[in-house]
């Protein structure tokens, strides 16, 4: 299992940007996927979920509106869109898969800042 994110980035207040994050070892759309972000002196919070049955998805209560996740399965990849972004969303992202266990991938650094 293996999950490889790319897409961040420095981006001004009001801006957008798209997440990536690739899987290999399994298929995106067995698994219920998840983005998950850290920023320093805080706990990792969830971001923003796609389920496997049906691809419902849940947010986080400060990203409903603003940021979207969905999947490719023919790329086996799962997206972050990010719109109207905010300097409080300066954190490390991490992509996440939940088997028998929690699998991550490296993050990838998205700043917010003008």
């Amino acid at each position: 299992v293996q999950l490889v994110e790319s897409g961040g980035g420095l981006v001004q207040p009001g801006g957008s940007l798209r997440l990536s994050c690739t899987a290999s070892g399994f298929t995106v759309s067995t698994y219920r996927m998840s983005w998950y972000r850290q920023s320093p002196g805080k706990g990792r919070e969830l971001v923003a979920a796609i389920h496997s049955a049906g691809g419902s998805t849940n947010y986080g209560d400060s990203m409903k509106g603003r940021f979207t996740i969905s999947r490719d399965n023919v790329k086996n990849t799962v997206y972050l869109q990010m719109n109207s972004l905010k300097p409080e969303d300066t954190a490390v992202y991490y992509c996440n898969v939940r088997m028998w266990r929690d699998y991550w991938g490296q993050g990838t650094q998205v700043t917010v800042s003008s």
